[in-house]
């Protein structure tokens, strides 16, 4: 392989990763606290008791139905398991003359507090802490926040694909990276910063290159439409290809009871050969009602999950879906492949592990540009404003960020449980306190911003462990003595990572630059050296 070849490489490997290194930052850290979505749901309401008796919340939820909403247009049910905290509920209510008709799935944007509902373990609605919980990081890492959803999504498809590029070059660039491996150095400057740079991309290369081309399939319909618009004049028609359902009926008028839906439930897990996951009523308390349960995508590695529909008052099985193309099989699997929801604790601890690899490989790589760079600039004291930029850029997003999850996690445990719009505040919170942080990052000096930051957010994640011990909510003690490990899962986490910023912070403190000798550039004054500022 040449060396021009290999160097070209090079170039576009570090301007790949560069340019929007920052977001993919994002979201590769909040993927990977989105591996455990369902854990964050339950800790971050932690009145909640896990669920033990799933038929009895799903019974609890029929009830509860029947009586809100008896003659709903449309109930959806996410059926409880051990890793939910009940039974999440929703229904769409008869629209009134002149009303436009809603969709399948309610139409009308978002679903009104309203017209949901959480059941708890005992069948009871509960009445809990709103909080977005592990849905926000989720959402957040391909959906970003306070922009157009579509705008979003493009910027962080770009970003993924500069991403796959960033991979695929550093392959080419690093002709021994697997000897580099198993290289460490430490206290070598720019040498260390490759060598851990490389540890990080070599340990999980497998994954990283998985995770970031299966998160360009997620978005394939929008960063690649042409094979759709080609193929369907009628989006209808392809949203149909690819999500075949039973049409919804027309409501007959003529009253009549809906058959139990714990017994439609345990006959369509039995036809479908594992757990439900969802189930969805049509035309609530009338003769032409129908019910169609969904099998559990955390069962299954191909998320085009089947389903069954029964008549929802004699409860005999009318219609099931019919098995996926080999095109959307595939494409079901990738998506399968990227969320991980199918994995069991064992394999959802590598997914995180390698997503932890995935988030260093990334800040290591935007540290690592400023650091290459001090070394070859004339005065290191005075650097020009493109390199303040990214090495602000840097602080701003690889330290601030950290800082303002930990902050909503205080929020989570602070603010008052019945204060109204308490959810999108914790969010709030968060982006603030991540603001807070850019601005110390652009007004102070990066080396002292850098231990600030990290210690701040090491302090803030090993004391909400202790605060959850003497505080208010169930605590520590109370879940782990009745065999809930989630919570206690979470606190021990935290102090993993508190402490390995406070280990961070510690180092950048006890760091001191390498003098760097200038006699090339200043012949006549031999003696004089110049202290190099700390990364």
């Amino acid at each position: 392989m040449s060396k021009g070849f290999r160097q070209s490489q090079s170039t576009l490997h570090t301007w790949s990763g560069l340019l929007l290194g920052w977001v993919l930052f994002l979201v590769f850290l909040t993927g990977t606290l989105a591996f455990w979505r369902e854990g964050l749901n339950r800790y971050m309401r932690p009145e909640l008791p896990p669920v033990t008796q799933p038929m009895r919340v799903l019974a609890g939820a029929q009830r509860f139905l029947q009586a809100k909403a008896p003659d709903g247009k449309s109930w959806f049910v996410t059926l409880p398991s051990e890793r939910l905290p009940g039974a999440q509920v929703f229904w769409v209510p008869q629209p009134k003359a002149g009303e436009a008709p809603r969709g399948r799935r309610g139409g009308g944007g978002r679903r009104g507090r309203d017209t949901q509902a959480l059941i708890g373990a005992d069948g009871q609605p509960v009445h809990a802490r709103e909080t977005r919980g592990g849905e926000f990081f989720y959402r957040f890492h391909f959906d970003l926040h306070y922009m157009p959803v579509i705008w979003a999504r493009w910027l962080v498809g770009v970003a993924a694909a500069m991403m796959l590029v960033a991979i695929l070059t550093g392959i080419v660039t690093h002709k021994k990276i697997f000897r580099d491996f198993f290289t460490l150095r430490r206290g070598k400057g720019q040498r260390s910063w490759l060598d851990g740079h490389n540890a990080t991309a070599v340990l999980a290369l497998p994954f990283h290159l998985m995770i970031t081309y299966t998160g360009l399939v997620t978005l394939m319909a929008l960063l690649m439409p042409w094979a759709a618009v080609a193929n369907y004049v009628d989006p209808a028609k392809a949203n149909e290809a690819l999500f075949p359902h039973v049409e919804a009926p027309a409501r007959s008028g003529r009253p009549a009871p809906l058959a139990d839906l714990s017994r439609i439930v345990a006959d369509a897990e039995r036809r479908l050969g594992g757990p439900a996951g969802y189930l969805e009523v049509s035309e609530a308390g009338d003769a032409a009602a129908r019910v169609t349960v969904l099998r559990a995508p955390t069962t299954l590695l191909n998320t085009r999950a089947p389903s069954i529909t029964y008549d929802g008052v004699s409860g005999r099985p009318v219609w099931r879906s019919p098995a996926p193309g080999g095109a959307a099989a595939t494409a079901g699997v990738m998506i399968g492949l990227h969320a991980g929801r199918f994995a069991d604790v064992a394999l959802r601890w590598i997914y995180f592990l390698c997503g932890v690899a995935g988030t260093l490989m990334v800040a290591s790589g935007l540290v690592l540009w400023t650091v290459k760079r001090r070394e070859k600039l004339p005065d290191p004291v005075r650097p020009p404003l493109g390199f303040r930029i990214v090495e602000r850029l840097n602080v701003a997003t690889i330290a601030g960020f950290p800082l303002g999850v930990a902050a909503m996690f205080w929020a989570n445990r602070l603010l008052p449980a019945a204060m109204p719009g308490r959810a999108e505040l914790e969010v709030n919170l968060l982006f603030l306190a991540w603001a807070a942080a850019a601005l110390l990052a652009l007004l102070c000096r990066p080396a002292w911003t850098w231990r600030a930051l990290f210690a701040a957010t090491g302090v803030l994640l090993i004391a909400l462990p202790v605060f959850n011990l003497v505080g208010p909510g169930r605590g520590t003690f109370g879940p782990l003595l009745a065999g809930d490990l989630v919570p206690v899962g979470v606190d021990a986490t935290m102090v993993a990572f508190g402490a390995g910023l406070l280990a961070v912070a510690r180092r950048i403190a006890r760091h001191r630059p390498a003098e760097r000798n200038r006699t090339r550039r200043a012949p006549a004054t031999p003696s004089v050296r110049v202290l190099e500022p700390a990364e």
